[in-house]
């Protein structure tokens, strides 16, 4: 069982009246709450509180079902309950036993709002820095940008309602909070019925139905209507006091179970991670897939591939680039099938070059220049990227043009990461990526991606890559790099047959 399962778990049992054990001498949570109402009736004719019209009560009728009083209006809720609870406990709406406040955000262009401010204003970010118990702020405002009404009393639960949704915490300290929280405070009348940190102890079970009432909206945001709409399950004061604290020795048990379960996870993340490089090592010595007497030779195919760089040389297309150094036996790491040849990867390539050497000038939109950083996860992420202008990327494709289809590898920093250009959309390098072009009708693209993983590949990467700081695998290194090229159907059975296995693996590292 994962550790967030078994947070869940214990506290679904808290929340239903399994985890502590019943009192037969506690005062029933009704009894209590007749009281109050009670107390509240004879304010109300004293003329002290005004009646809230939507204040609501929930009790179980003789027919066994729950009904909810909202002034005279009765309706059976019996449906809406989520699970069943202790005959000790009640159901509450969130409104009728908590104050619910919305927070804002002064305007950050008066300064009279923020320069030497007094008032904590609460923020997701503290609970970042502070975990779940807010005892300072990182943020203040000044008494002129706020009402009196807005100040959150201590011990009040702040909780997510739009953005980081279902992030919670309690506070110490009265504050202010930003507009993605509201503050809940037990109203004044129930704080014999309610612990301060009743809500604190049981916060997962509001993030949950924050997710879920979220889920039903375009955007992720729950209103301060709907949140007072929320069924909670009240026990008896003193049980409630049980529970938290049953909740809070539980965590740290939780916590060290967490600490260890993801060192297990990182272990298998580790052994998963070394059988794909065994299968890559045996993909590329021809031992993953058995070889096929009708398969086209990679002499042959060789020979096609250094044909059609000549006729682009001629054509003008290509430039004719110096020779690369012959492999000999002693180079070779490893026998190949006889179908097979040893090559070096300047070989295979029409084109290869690396991106513009000099930063250009970024503008706030245009065509995406693209480094190591939008492409380190084996994929190119277009998500962060910066932005030159038609004209400056017009000038710098004429010298590296990637093309869908083509393969990228990574050169500065983080080197040897393979990545297939899978768009159309234009874009532009910068020097810490190299551009590999080739021909498509005697390559396997994806080969070649499996080939650069590869441990063959990596480790000349890791041997070759050179400096201090963001380090360089050079492109006359990269060119020299030494590969296996089996033919052209073997290279697309590999790779149909590694996807096949990874395929496997990831769903055994998933469960």
């Amino acid at each position: 069982m994962k550790a967030e399962v078994l947070r869940k778990s214990i506290l679904q049992m808290a929340i239903q009246g399994k985890l502590v054990p019943q009192n037969s001498s506690d005062e029933p949570a009704s009894v209590l709450l007749q009281k109050i109402r009670a107390e509240k009736e004879n304010l109300i004719k004293e003329g002290k509180i005004k009646r809230d019209k939507t204040d609501s009560v929930i009790f179980k009728g003789e027919d066994g079902k729950f009904y909810e009083k909202t002034g005279k209006e009765v309706k059976d809720i019996t449906d809406q309950l989520p699970f069943e609870i202790p005959d000790s406990w009640i159901w509450s709406r969130v409104s009728t036993c908590y104050d619910i406040r919305n927070g804002f955000t002064p305007l950050r262009s008066e300064t009279r709002f923020w320069e030497n401010g007094t008032i904590p204003w609460f923020t997701v970010d503290d609970i970042r820095r502070q975990g779940k118990l807010i005892s300072y702020t990182q943020q203040h405002i000044t008494c002129e940008a706020v009402n009196q009404d807005r100040i959150v009393p201590p011990n009040s639960f702040l909780l997510c309602c739009t953005a980081s949704i279902g992030a919670f915490a309690q506070t110490t300290i009265a504050l202010t909070t930003n507009q993605q929280f509201n503050s809940l405070t037990v109203k004044y009348l129930y704080r014999k019925l309610l612990q301060d940190n009743y809500l604190y102890g049981i916060g997962d079970y509001f993030a949950d139905i924050l997710h879920k009432l979220a889920g039903k909206t375009t955007f992720e945001f729950v209103s301060t209507k709907k949140l007072g709409e929320i069924l909670i399950p009240i026990p008896p004061y003193e049980e409630q006091k049980r529970i938290v604290e049953a909740i809070e020795k539980f965590e740290p048990l939780i916590a060290e179970y967490d600490k260890l379960e993801q060192q297990a996870k990182k272990l298998d993340g580790e052994i998963f991670d070394k059988l794909k490089k065994s299968i890559l090592h045996y993909a590329i010595q021809g031992k993953l897939v058995p070889q096929d007497s009708s398969d086209e030779p990679a002499s042959v195919l060789l020979s096609k591939i250094k044909a059609e760089k000549e006729k682009l040389i001629k054509e003008g297309k290509i430039k004719k680039e110096k020779p690369l150094p012959p492999i000999t036996d002693s180079e070779k790491p490893f026998d190949i099938p006889d179908s097979w040849q040893w090559v070096r990867l300047g070989e295979l390539a029409t084109k290869f070059t690396d991106g513009t050497h000099s930063t250009p000038k970024y503008v706030l939109a245009g065509v995406p220049f693209l480094s190591v950083k939008d492409m380190s996860r084996g994929f190119l992420d277009f998500s962060n990227t910066k932005f030159i202008s038609e004209e400056e990327h017009e000038i710098l494709y004429k010298r590296c043009n990637p093309e869908k289809g083509d393969l990228l590898i990574t050169k500065v920093g983080t080197t040897g990461i393979p990545v297939i250009v899978d768009t159309d959309k234009q874009f532009s390098l910068f020097v810490s990526v190299a551009l590999m072009k080739f021909s498509k009708r005697y390559l396997d693209v994806n080969f070649l991606k499996e080939l650069i993983n590869s441990p063959l590949v990596q480790q000349q990467a890791q041997e070759n890559t050179r400096g201090v700081g963001n380090k360089n695998w050079v492109l006359d290194d990269i060119r020299n790099t030494i590969v296996p090229l089996p033919p052209l159907n073997e290279q697309k059975r590999i790779v149909a047959r590694i996807q096949e296995l990874f395929s496997e693996i990831d769903k055994i590292n998933r469960q």
